[in-house]
């Protein structure tokens, strides 16, 4: 016994099993993760060196020259290149197509840290990172307003640490945010005149600022923790801190230097009407839905929003999650005017319970498809969204052939389950013929290789499992429903019902255009 007759033979099991498809496909597509580009690996690695005032040429050849001859080693490198700038380098690794990630960060670390001895002593760490679509922002909030800048960095601060705490949010980085220090501003004439040189202040400051352990002291009666004052934490820390010693006078910074709270100097700049500000980049975890991701950001940044000085403006920009709930509101559009104009069609021209059948083949085979795209484990992305769309022309080919000959099957005089029946077995092979030369034309994708192979390859499998759905649709779900539903009117099967029927679906379809296009 074939799928098909054994589908037709158990008629109750197989409506059962289209209404669990779409309750669960319904589900799927409310559930499936929904982000802006696929979840591919780039098959690049970057090491990051910096060192604070190093001059270009100095960081060619001290910073990316070590590191470019420790990494030569590093198999699977497809090409390698170096940048030096301005206080610093970075050297850029491509490797060959199928590399494993972990394993080249891995193999890349291990040689940076071979290159370190042979670094100068004041580079900072090396940063070695892959290229991950993940650590691009999906939302920027941006604060400003006419408040003190240490007031709108703490504020910043606090806020990046809520929004990290949410378990869709993978980081924050905040744009326009500067380091605040001490800055001692030394009188060269009080030091003459006390007899200090400059290098006594800086060994006094070094000295006296450092974090020391001095453990515990046993007195017999009980163990005591000794504690010694070391790191600043207040100005007034620096003010007092002695420097020289003349008789019974201590001279302390505040007598030859000025002491007061700054900011180190701007690398990043970030302005809110003109005014500056402060930028947070939210990046979302791996799989995780941009849409919730983004509104549970918003939500929060509304709730803190409470507690801040009433001058505080705050604006949303770059907001991904917008361009993909507008693809799916298209998708939606689509979906639905798809199905009704088809069903206007068919109800014209072969009647009302054909357009019903027709229609139902749409909604089935998307949600069905979803649902199996979620058991993937794949998600709803910008490439998904756009072959999703592509599909819906698609899916109601094999339906209406169906349909069609089961009409005529009808108007020659045979029940509904045997005509359906008949159209099913006939059609099989037909459609599922003309379903595999549209799949061949997109197989090709598959075998992309780079990068934009790995964003492609998403386009063939979505129209693979839509367009396999809709096949499903045609040859089982559609036959059973057809032959189970009473013939809801005998005028669409004659000739004069028939024109009856055009001259409903025209006056339907012209009502769907007006309010569709609002003339």
């Amino acid at each position: 016994m074939s799928l098909i007759d054994a589908a037709l033979s158990r008629t109750r099991t197989t409506v059962a099993v289209l209404v669990l498809l779409l309750i669960a496909g319904a589900v799927a597509f409310v559930d499936i993760p929904k982000e802006a580009e696929p979840d591919v690996n780039i098959p690049y690695v970057y090491v990051l060196l910096t060192h604070d005032g190093i001059a270009p040429e100095d960081a060619e050849r001290l910073l990316a020259r070590p590191i470019e001859t420790k990494l030569r080693g590093i198999g699977g490198v497809k090409e390698m290149r170096s940048q030096a700038y301005q206080g610093g380098a970075s050297v850029l690794l491509e490797f060959k197509a199928g590399f494993d990630v972990e394993r080249a960060l891995n193999d890349v670390r291990e040689k940076v840290d071979q290159a370190k001895p042979d670094l100068p002593a004041d580079t900072d760490e090396p940063t070695v990172q892959d290229v991950n679509l993940s650590l691009f922002p999906v939302l920027i909030v941006t604060l400003g307003g006419d408040v003190p800048e240490r007031t709108l960095l703490r504020i910043a601060r606090d806020l990046r640490d809520r929004v990290e705490a949410l378990p869709p949010v993978l980081e924050v980085k905040i744009g326009g945010d500067r380091e605040e220090l001490v800055e001692i501003v030394v009188d060269p004439m009080k030091l003459e005149s006390y007899g200090i040189d400059a290098q006594e202040v800086l060994d006094g400051l070094s000295r006296s600022n450092v974090l020391i352990a001095a453990g515990s002291l046993d007195t017999g009666d009980g163990r005591f923790r000794v504690q010694l004052p070391g790191l600043f934490e207040r100005v007034q820390d620096v003010l007092t801190m002695p420097i020289k010693v003349n008789g019974d006078a201590v001279v302390t910074i505040g007598d030859v230097a000025e002491v007061r709270r700054t900011f180190r100097d701007r690398t990043t700049v970030a302005r809110l009407g003109g005014k500056p500000a402060v930028a947070l980049e939210v990046s979302k975890r791996t799989g995780e839905n941009i849409i919730d991701t983004n509104a549970q950001v918003r939500a929060l940044v509304e709730a803190e929003r409470a507690n801040w000085p009433a001058s505080i403006e705050v604006t949303y920009s770059q907001d991904k999650s917008k361009n993909i709930r507008n693809m799916l509101t298209d998708l939606t559009n689509n979906i639905v005017s798809a199905g009704l104009l088809v069903m206007v069609v068919v109800i014209g021209a072969l009647g009302l319970r054909s357009g019903l059948l027709v229609g139902l083949a749409i909604p089935g085979s998307f949600l069905t498809g979803i649902l199996v795209l979620q058991t993937m484990s794949l998600t709803v992305n910008i490439v998904v969204l756009f072959s999703l769309i592509l599909a819906v022309g698609m899916l109601v080919d094999g339906a209406i052939v169906v349909t069609e000959y089961a009409d005529r099957k009808l108007m020659e005089g045979e029940p509904p389950p045997v005509a359906y029946a008949i159209a099913a077995r006939r059609m099989a092979w037909p459609i599922i013929a003309s379903t595999a030369t549209t799949l061949a034309a997109f197989a090709p994708l598959l075998f992309w290789p780079g990068v934009v192979g790995e964003f492609m390859k998403f386009l063939p499998i979505t129209l693979v499992v839509v367009l396999s759905t809709s096949l499903a649709m045609a040859l089982l779900f559609v036959p059973v429903l057809g032959g189970a539903i009473v013939p809801l009117t005998r005028l669409a099967l004659t000739g004069g019902g028939a024109l009856l029927g055009g001259a409903l679906g025209f006056a339907l379809a012209d009502a769907l255009l007006e309010g569709l296009l609002g003339l």
